[in-house]
């Protein structure tokens, strides 16, 4: 979704675009596709506070995107989940309302709603911070956004279903049954 967002803002009239990540190869490969002299890309982790001050210096916007996203790694690791959807999402609030940022829009996901695993959990109390965000004396405007399953998206369990297809199903859905 994050890298959609940056193809997406390269057809406006933006004077900079910033990407903070820590998948190296991924910023790489979107700068080879968009080449693009508006993009500017940071490395770097949203539980690093320090580093997501140095990214927010005269940021007008933030799509906050960053997470862990996979449904069975985050069960699998849950305080990891907590570390970064959670405490990042934190960290980014913070980063951005000390920075004064004018707008900051958290993506979310429709796992949010009544979460049956630690993603959605996390991703519940994500919300939860964000929509909390704005009290006190800052300029920051905050939003979220929720998104099912987005088609060719880093976590979309479609590339998924098209996996167990081709290798003769089944194809496995999760249920709260």
């Amino acid at each position: 979704i994050g890298s959609e967002i940056t193809r997406q803002l390269t057809k406006y009239d933006v004077k900079r675009i910033r990407v903070f990540d820590q998948d190296e190869s991924g910023q790489f490969r979107l700068g080879q596709e968009l080449k693009s002299d508006k993009i500017r890309s940071l490395i770097g982790n949203v539980r690093d506070k320090k580093r997501l001050m140095m990214a927010m210096k005269g940021v007008d916007i933030v799509f906050h995107a960053a997470a862990l996203k996979h449904v069975p790694l985050c069960e699998y690791s849950p305080f990891e989940a907590v570390k970064t959807n959670v405490l990042g999402t934190q960290n980014v609030i913070e980063a951005a309302r000390e920075s004064d940022v004018g707008r900051f829009i958290f993506i979310s996901t429709d796992k949010a709603v009544g979460p049956v695993n630690v993603m959605g959990a996390t991703k519940l109390l994500s919300e939860r911070l964000v929509l909390n965000a704005p009290f006190g004396d800052f300029k920051t405007k905050f939003a979220c956004v929720r998104f099912g399953n987005v088609v060719n998206s880093n976590g979309s369990v479609i590339p998924t279903f098209r996996e167990q297809i081709k290798a003769g199903g089944p194809v496995t859905v999760t249920s709260r049954k």
